[in-house]
């Protein structure tokens, strides 16, 4: 059986599968990427946990290359640059070094931008030919499709929307010190933000009254709205409200089919997607009025951005 490597490298996990070219995940494990603030150690981990995958499975398999999605990844450069949610600082050359440990084919690229691929090839985008996929975990990314062909960029940057001002320079950091920047709002981070503004603008009664930034998880909020909390609630419409003006104002450039969401904050189910569709369509230009979807992923939660990642692989295995 043939199958590809998939590396998904976020802020909090680092998850890596399987892959067919059906694009199905036949096994997967994750562990904390900030458990190891040296590139050496992390890069070490990589190979032996993905050695460890391959072993695990009952079957032989030929390992066709792997795929990495990443935050401010350069497909043009193999490099990670300045990821704000990553400790590792300034220009990483991670494909060269962890070609070393894993001599294979391998590519890597943003990793909202490799999920559109997985889109395309495995997902909601297979009969698309424009679309842009949302991916809303620590940070907030975007993959833009457009008239059939992934948008990388010069220098293979394309897609930073997380970083556009939304406040006009009035507002809180993201993690590259952009002030008003999207994603300080419109993520998970965001969101516990959110909790703390409106704990200080509004005198009710509230759960998160006695519990500290960092003990706050976005399941403990959404539970929160399902029990009637109400600054819970007001922090999913608050984060929808300024999310569909961006999705909004992002629809101006492409005029994209749909929005496919993907992510830790598409689990909080209807109190952020009920709010956004509302906003939504209120913010959108008449012209676009009714002709912009928003999806959820075509692939499995578990293993959407793996699977993206390996697409990266299965692109040009795939004829």
């Amino acid at each position: 059986m043939d199958i590809v490597i998939g590396i998904d490298i976020g802020g909090t996990k680092t998850k890596i599968g399987l892959v067919d070219k059906n694009g199905k995940c036949h096994v997967k494990t994750f562990f904390r990427t900030k458990e190891f603030p040296n590139l050496d150690d992390y890069l070490d981990n990589i190979k032996k946990t993905a050695d460890d995958l391959v072993k695990s499975l009952d079957k032989k398999v030929n390992v066709l290359g792997c795929g990495i999605g990443a935050p401010n990844a350069s497909s043009k450069n193999g490099t990670i640059e300045n990821a704000s949610n990553l400790l590792w600082k300034g220009s990483v050359p991670i494909l060269e070094k962890l070609k070393e440990r894993m001599p294979m084919p391998m590519r890597i690229m943003n990793d909202a931008s490799a999920a559109a691929l997985g889109e395309m090839l495995f997902g909601r985008g297979r009969n698309m030919t424009d679309f842009i996929v949302i991916t809303l975990g620590t940070g907030f990314g975007a993959g833009i499709v457009a008239n059939g062909q992934l948008i990388d960029g010069y220098d293979g940057f394309a897609g930073e929307l997380g970083h556009v001002d939304m406040t006009i320079g009035d507002g809180r950091l993201t993690g590259l010190g952009v002030r008003g920047g999207l994603e300080a709002y419109v993520s998970a981070t965001g969101l516990k933000r959110t909790i703390m503004y409106m704990l200080s603008k509004y005198m009710v009664d509230s759960r998160f009254k006695d519990v500290a930034y960092n003990n706050l998880h976005g399941e403990d909020i959404t539970k929160a709205a399902e029990e009637g909390d109400i600054i819970a609630q007001k922090a999913f419409d608050y984060t929808a409200k300024i999310m569909a003006l961006a999705l909004a104002n992002f629809t101006a450039f492409t005029q994209p089919e749909a929005f496919i969401l993907m992510g830790g904050l598409t689990n909080s189910g209807k109190w952020i997607k009920e709010p956004l569709e509302k906003y939504f369509n209120d913010y959108l230009l008449e012209v676009y009025k009714g002709k912009v979807k928003l999806l959820e992923s075509g692939m499995d939660g578990k293993t959407a951005a793996i699977c993206g990642a390996a697409a990266l692989i299965w692109e040009i295995e795939i004829v």
